[in-house]
């Protein structure tokens, strides 16, 4: 069998070291705009290009997030950050938004293309779909059991899994929450999360006295 990949967060240059000096196989990060992590320090153009040299000197791979749900105003952004870091030579684009998939496809068709757990794909059926759009790996729901992505595997062996060993559990479907929206006036699908989820919380009956 095949050993897993162990990949790690990089917030920012610093974080991306630690996570390459003690033993990430992958590193994934984000620029200054389109993902979903708008609090994280994230990478200028400059700060990508020292992180992606200094993981690969080391054998590390890097992935680039670029799972921001698009409007038709930001494209030509994403356009414009796509053709720049194409030349930095990352290992593959983390995309959630079909219209992004296709973005990179067609501006950077020799870098592999992941689809984010953002995606929500639950089913073989839709990673079945996902690989003829020409999708390499597919990061799975968080909601899955082990069951349901060992069928997934044995129905579409050719594609990658990844899942989420630990990491917030969204309301509803992952990364599509209302919550954060409602309660601190952050967008969670934008990358503002205020990790409602994780807040403490009292039950209590509306009636009760008291």
């Amino acid at each position: 069998m095949k050993r897993p990949e162990i990949l790690a967060p990089a917030g920012n240059l610093e974080k991306l070291k630690f996570a390459v000096d003690f033993g990430a196989d992958a590193v994934y990060l984000g620029g200054k705009l389109f993902n979903l992590r708008a609090k994280a320090g994230n990478f200028t153009l400059e700060e990508m290009a020292r992180g992606i040299e200094y993981a690969h000197d080391r054998g590390v791979k890097v992935y680039l997030t670029l799972n921001a749900f698009a409007r038709n105003a930001d494209f030509p952004g994403i356009e414009e950050f796509v053709k720049e870091v194409k030349e930095l030579s990352p290992d593959a684009f983390i995309v959630s938004d079909l219209g992004v998939l296709s973005t990179v496809r067609e501006l950077a068709p020799e870098v592999p293309l992941h689809v984010s757990t953002q995606a929500n794909v639950t089913n073989y059926r839709a990673v079945k779909l996902l690989k003829e759009l020409g999708v390499s790996r597919v990061v799975l729901a968080r909601e899955l059991s082990v069951p349901e992505i060992a069928e997934i595997k044995e129905k579409v062996p050719e594609v990658e899994l990844e899942v989420f060993v630990h990491g917030a559990m969204c309301m509803a479907y992952s990364g599509r929450c209302l919550l954060s929206n409602y309660l601190s006036y952050r967008e969670s699908n934008k990358g503002a999360c205020s990790q409602s989820c994780r807040w403490k919380y009292y039950l209590v009956e509306e009636t009760r006295p008291g």
